[in-house]
């Protein structure tokens, strides 16, 4: 019983939300214009993912932000594999 309860414990303790934003223009637009789940292991360790923003909207003068979520479901996802898949969730928001 103690072992079930350090290892729920060690999972409650080393998972968290995180979101990192690069805001390049003031926006008011809340909603973005592309949301892609990107691919990660064992925590993303030496591994990277691109997102073309000024594709995304047309131009580099109409990024306003991009931002990197660890939403609900990618935590769990993680949970569930025990950290060996580890998703994140990138968004680009335009003027």
């Amino acid at each position: 019983m103690k072992k079930v309860v350090a290892v729920a414990l060690l999972a409650v303790l080393t998972s968290g939300c995180a979101t990192q934003t690069g805001l390049i223009q003031p926006t008011q637009n809340t909603t973005p214009e592309y949301t892609k789940s990107q691919t990660f292991f064992i925590g993303g360790i030496g591994q990277e993912q691109t997102v073309n923003a000024a594709e995304v909207c047309g131009g580099v003068q109409n990024v306003a932000k991009v931002q990197t979520v660890q939403e609900a479901k990618d935590i769990a996802l993680g949970l569930v594999t025990f950290g060996i898949y580890t998703p994140r969730t990138a968004k680009v928001f335009c003027r």
